[in-house]
């Protein structure tokens, strides 16, 4: 017999249970070993960085590459897929310096880089637990016993050799110049750094004076929004081209005293013309000159400052300085502020609210600041980047061209080097005596230079420091400071996880280019823009072909999820709440991967509630008659020709379904795919075919008709199960292999070792499937009007009529049977678009019709406003309207206005979509009788259920009621007996095993049952 699940089953119970049969039977190796001589699919895994815990967000991001990764095996494909470690760099160095308490550089090296970077190689896998826990526990399928990890040497040799290429060819540059400069971390960024760290702050934004040398009363007039870098201001600077000029003006009273001019003597101010606004009326201009005549004068410096690293400084009219700063707090602004003013040097203070780039990792506020850094020419082959970007596939479109596209036609040089110690060195080397520099692209070219390397080996400075080189001159070579930037490591991963070229050459040639990566948009000026720079570069093509762009995870209301604002979601508690299928079908199919997820616990539940609920429902109602009938599906298929018209439609409409998921998978839709499933699922194969067809499974007997309808939804769920898989991989599997291990109709022991549904042409009815559409769509109408009137579907009314054209008419007619059968109605009537019965008014849209019609949008207007009820249906049913207004010939569409329909006394009236249906709700004793038996049937099976009794049980019942109700019942007996599976029925009480007291519309009514 089938498996039977419950509906009530514990969901994340259930995915715990199937973990353990996933492990023991080691599905996913199963799932790889099967494609084995299968076509290549490869996606590249972007490297999370362990020493941090992973968060909801993760979940999202990984739900995306799993999706993908099960959808192309089942299509098909050896799908490969390492996973990754990101151990280098700034995240792992900052956590290591809390644990230890060290706040700056200086410190670190008084720690010693050894010990540090020993602590720092322990710390990069602090929480791999957790993220190896999370990975299993959310279904994400990739190779964890392989990893590659970027603190490897042979990894880092990879990337060595790719210097070595850019080196070589004369793509490696040191230049100087000015960069912005994170103060806490010591070291400068590259310009796709920068982008990842930019936020809106609100600064003081201070006006001050600088007295000029050798000019009494004479003041430079400076703004600046970082007073705490007056401190070490060494220079201002002015625009040649820029006029300034020179105003005289008297300081109000209480100003002046201290350094400045003595109390109430004019002071003349030196400022750009076209900042003469902010001074007070009054202010007199007794000077204009370019701002070159400027050049050259000297200043009095605002506070007395030793600066042990001049050489390092920048004249900027916003001071930058050298390491002698770095302890000064921008907290100090309030103290420099007062002092300042207390002085009478401070002019004006606002506050001044602009974007700023802030560090990626320690989001400190960033300088610039002008320096020696390596450099990578990337402007040179810019053009390239841009020629490849336009071979890849977007998803969406839109990020390529736009974010990624204008990223790459504004490219910058890329500053590779930084200041740092736990990292990839980079692997330049400078003669002491002649200067010479070159770079190393192996360990075998260190050895073979006669190098001593560490043992054991070990690429990270302090050790690599120590290696020498000897030049041709005769002088030592010494290896450079400087590390390698973070990103150009995870941007080597494509052959550096494979220790190319070194070894795996084979290997490398069939991983690249990567046919699938996805990561979050931050990522276009992150991983995304690396991996396309460096791949450009080295095997001048793209690295990768297809690419998700996800957005950020947002908490309900919009708002950053953040620990200071107490809105995160630990994802090991929500995975333990509602399970990991309902998590990963909210997160994808709520809304487009590309735009901002609103992260909902409620909507969670509701997807657990609505999707998975419906599919348990849907799995447990064929099993439960399968397993009464003894259905195995051993029998011979019932050819679908022979099968009943609405078996036709739902094979129909489930390979349309199939073949519209598979078209949104293959263009990176997974959104659209995880809807159309569930729509299927919910509104067609539940709502509709299984409940309409629930006679058809209680009859007794055998018979061709039955068996078609357990072989139509057997055939249904199967495909739902495939299609379902690869966004929720637990519960469609639990179902798949329910279904295989009875009927063995495939041989596989679970839904992702099988082969993706596939849509049978030759199925699909477009014909059949509009029927059933217009029959849907009527229904949906008249159950909106009686539940604007709280009419019960279960009483019947006389009749609906409805405005047609020839061809809404005639699918109509097709399906009158299961449209009166379906809204409780006795008869449809076709009636004229003039008919009084429906009136239909149309009000203009003008936020449409404005931009459209332009000066005559007002005659229009009131065009639209005198059109009659059948022009108006005319519009709602075909699109247009065709008129004239102030003798010029318009085309009125649908969207140009609103539609409303009226109701008259004693009919309802709904549109949509070109669809008008009118309601006859008037009753007749005849038809309240009848619904009154509806209500008894309904009360009845209520009861049956509650007291647990199977679905093929007969029953004796009994009642107690009004006249009125017992008339109801006793004129529509053998309905209510045949609905019921009643042998007898009979007024008055006795001892029947179950009673209750029940109101039916209004009456008091006692019923009894009683197993027969």
């Amino acid at each position: 017999m089938f498996k039977p699940i419950s509906d009530k089953v514990s969901l994340p119970d259930l995915e715990k249970e199937i973990l353990d049969h996933w492990k023991e039977s080691r599905t996913f190796e199963k799932s790889m070993k099967a494609r084995n001589t299968a076509p290549d699919y490869t996606f590249y895994e972007g490297p999370p960085t362990a020493n941090g815990k992973p968060g909801i967000h993760h979940v999202f991001a990984r739900t995306i590459k799993d999706l993908v990764c099960r959808y192309q095996t089942m299509r098909g494909f050896q799908v490969h897929r390492k996973a990754g470690w990101d151990t280098h760099g700034l995240p792992v160095e900052i956590e290591v310096e809390k644990k230890l308490g060290l706040k700056h550089k200086g410190e670190i090296e008084e720690y010693g880089i050894a010990r540090f970077n020993a602590e720092c190689r322990k710390s990069v896998f602090e929480y791999k637990d957790m993220w190896e826990d999370l990975t299993w526990r959310m279904g994400y399928w990739i190779d964890m016993e392989h990893p590659y990890i970027t603190c490897e040497n042979d990894y880092i040799e990879s990337v060595w050799w790719a210097l070595d290429r850019y080196f070589k060819e004369g793509f490696i540059y040191q230049g100087f110049k000015v960069q912005l400069y994170c103060p806490r971390c010591g070291t400068p960024l590259s310009s796709h750094e920068v982008s990842l760290g930019y936020r809106d702050v609100h600064d003081p934004s201070i006006y001050v004076k600088a007295k000029v040398k050798g000019e009494e009363n004479t003041y430079f007039l400076v703004w600046t929004t970082t007073p705490w870098t007056l401190i070490s201001n060494v220079a201002l600077a002015v625009n040649p081209d820029v006029e300034y000029v020179k105003a005289r003006k008297r300081p109000p009273p209480g100003e002046g005293r201290g350094e400045a001019a003595g109390e109430g003597s004019p002071e003349y101010l030196i400022l750009a013309k076209d900042r003469i606004s902010i001074l007070s009326e009054g202010a007199e201009v007794v000077a204009t000159f370019p701002g070159r005549d400027l050049i050259g004068k000297e200043y009095e410096r605002w506070f007395s400052f030793i600066v042990r690293d001049a050489e390092r400084l920048c004249p900027h009219t916003r001071c930058r300085w050298g390491t002698a700063t770095f302890t000064i707090p921008r907290s100090t602004d309030p103290e420099i502020t007062a002092d300042l003013k207390s002085r009478g040097l401070l002019f004006k203070k606002e506050t001044y609210t602009h974007s700023y780039p802030h560090c990626w990792r320690c989001d400190t506020p960033l300088l610039y600041y002008a320096r020696k850094s390596w450099y990578i020419r990337t402007t040179d082959y810019a053009p390239d980047m841009i020629a490849y970007n336009k071979q890849i596939h977007w998803y969406p479109p839109e990020t390529g061209e736009g974010r990624f596209g204008n990223w790459l036609q504004e490219n910058k040089d890329w500053a590779i080097s930084r200041d740092r110690y736990w990292g990839t060195p980079l692997p330049i080397w400078i003669c002491q005596t002649c200067e010479l520099k070159r770079s190393v692209g192996s360990v075998d070219e260190l050895r073979r230079e006669g190098a001593k390397l560490p043992e054991p080996l070990d690429l990270h400075r302090p050790y690599i420091d120590a290696v020498t080189l000897k030049c041709d001159c005769g002088g030592e070579m010494r290896r450079i400071p400087e590390l390698v930037d973070v990103w150009f490591d995870s941007g080597s991963m494509p052959f550096a996880q494979w220790h190319y070229p070194f070894e795996n050459q084979e290997i490398f040639k069939h991983a690249f280019p990567a046919d699938f990566i996805s990561e979050a948009i931050d990522q276009t000026r992150g991983w995304f823009y690396t991996l396309h720079a460096i791949s450009s570069f080295l095997f001048k093509q793209p690295c990768f072909k297809n690419v998700i762009c996800s957005d950020l995870v947002l908490d309900k209301e919009g708002q950053k999820m953040s620990k200071s604002r107490g809105n995160t979601a630990n994802p090991f508690e929500v995975i333990g709440k509602y399970g990991a299928d309902s998590v990963r079908w909210f997160l994808i199919a709520s809304s487009p991967t590309w735009k901002p997820k609103l992260f909902d616990i409620d909507a969670i539940a509701e997807v657990q509630r609505k999707f998975f609920g419906t599919l348990l429902n849907t799995y447990a109602f064929f099993t439960l008659y399968a397993n009464i009938d003894g259905f195995k599906y051993s029998e011979p298929a019932v050819p679908v020709s022979e099968r009943p018209d609405i078996d036709r439609w739902i094979l129909s409409l489930l390979n349309t379904t199939i073949a519209s998921y598979i078209e949104a998978m293959e263009s990176y839709d997974p959104t659209r795919a995880a809807r159309l499933v569930s729509n299927f699922t919910i509104e067609q194969l539940s709502n509709w075919y299984v409940r309409r067809n629930r006679r058809r499974f209680w009859k007794s007997g055998p018979g061709q008709d039955k068996t078609a309808a357990y072989q139509t939804l057997f055939e249904c769920l199967a495909a739902i199960t495939k299609m379902a898989a690869p966004i929720a991989p637990f519960l469609p599997d639990e179902i798949y292999r329910a279904l295989m291990a009875e009927t063995h109709r495939e041989a596989f022991d679970s839904v992702h070792t099988a082969e993706m549904a596939s849509a049978q042409q030759q199925l699909i009815n477009p014909e059949l499937e509009s029927r059933m559409d217009m029959a849907q769509r009527v229904v949906g109408l008249v159950r909106a009007m009686r539940t604007k009137t709280s009419l019960k579907t279960r009483q019947p009314l006389s009749r609906i009529a409805i405005p047609a054209s020839p061809e809404t008419r005639r699918l109509i007619e097709q399906m009158n049977d299961v449209i009166l059968e379906e809204i409780n109605v006795k008869a449809i009537e076709f009636i004229d678009e003039s008919s009084p019965i429906v009136r239909k008014t149309a009000n203009a849209n003008f936020k449409v019709i404005g931009p459209k019609f332009g000066k005559l949008v007002n005659a229009v207007a009131k065009r639209i406003r005198e059109m009659s009820s059948a022009d108006v249906v005319r519009l709602d049913q075909t699109g247009t309207f065709f008129t004239e207004v102030n003798r010029t010939p318009v085309t009125i569409s649908r969207e140009d206005v609103t539609i409303a329909a009226q109701s008259i006394e004693g009919w309802l009236v709904e549109s949509s979509d070109g669809l008008t249906v009118a309601l006859d709700t008037t009753l007749t004793p005849d038809l309240i009788n009848e619904g009154l038996a509806r209500e008894f049937v309904n009360r009845v099976q209520n009861m049956r259920k509650d007291a647990g009794l199977s679905v093929t049980d007969r029953i004796r019942i009994r009642f107690a009621t009004s006249d009125r109700v017992a008339a109801a019942v006793d004129r529509m007996a053998d309905y209510v007996k045949s609905e019921t599976l009643a042998t007898h029925m009979t007024a008055g009480r006795d001892s029947a095993e179950h009673w209750v007291k029940w109101d039916i519309d209004g009456e008091s009514c006692e019923i009894g049952i009683s197993k027969a």
